[in-house]
């Protein structure tokens, strides 16, 4: 629901790092593999109730996975200011792909585990939350896959055709630095989180089924 907007916003900002960034030692994909790292990371400090470090570790495998996609759009760009054959790199939007969603589901089982551990909270709310996620996760990718192969694709610059609903990337941010911020209350931010999480499914299932039709 939020993405287009937090792009527009932070588009400016993430160029300027982008460029200063912009060395032959650093490339997309490596800042893709810091931002899983660094995910997986948050997931296991957060299991070990370390949830400060838990928190910054989140936040900046957030800024590198936004930063792949700028400096990678950056250098394509410069390709073809000088007149150099450039093709957005496939393999690097599948990794990226790839490592949200491990990401995402480390950091629900990692605060689970913290939660329940010096909170006694229950398992469940985190279970039906990877449940929504799988849910959600098929009905983007499928659609994606299907768009692709009869032309029905949706350009928003990103690698896939992203089917946009109230739960999106900048509303999955948000709601996992809560369950950091606020971990004595994370089961009950996971039910309210599941709720939205399975309406936005149940939109894009629709809206899928709807536009490939």
């Amino acid at each position: 629901m939020l993405d287009r907007s937090l792009r527009s916003v932070l588009a400016r900002p993430l160029e300027a790092i982008a460029a200063a960034l912009d060395r032959p030692g650093i490339t997309p994909d490596r800042l893709t593999v810091l931002g899983l790292a660094l995910g997986i990371a948050s997931a296991v400090t957060a299991g070990f109730q370390l949830w400060g470090v838990a928190l910054v570790l989140w936040l900046v495998s957030r800024i590198a996975d936004g930063l792949d996609g700028t400096l990678a759009r950056r250098r394509q760009r410069q390709a073809e200011a000088e007149g150099r054959e450039s093709t957005p790199s496939h393999a690097g939007g599948f990794l990226d792909i790839t490592a949200d969603f491990v990401v995402y589901g480390a950091t629900v089982v990692g605060v689970a585990f913290g939660a329940t551990s010096q909170f006694g909270a229950p398992w469940w709310p985190f279970l039906v939350v990877l449940l929504v996620y799988y849910v959600n996760g098929t009905a983007f990718l499928a659609f994606s896959s299907i768009a692709e192969r009869t032309g029905r694709t949706i350009d928003d610059g990103r690698s896939l055709s992203f089917l946009g609903r109230i739960a999106e990337g900048t509303e999955t941010i948000a709601v996992h630095a809560l369950w950091l911020i606020l971990p004595f209350w994370a089961w009950q931010i996971a039910v309210v989180w599941a709720l939205f999480v399975a309406v936005s499914a149940v939109q894009r299932i629709v809206v899928g089924y709807r536009s490939l039709r």
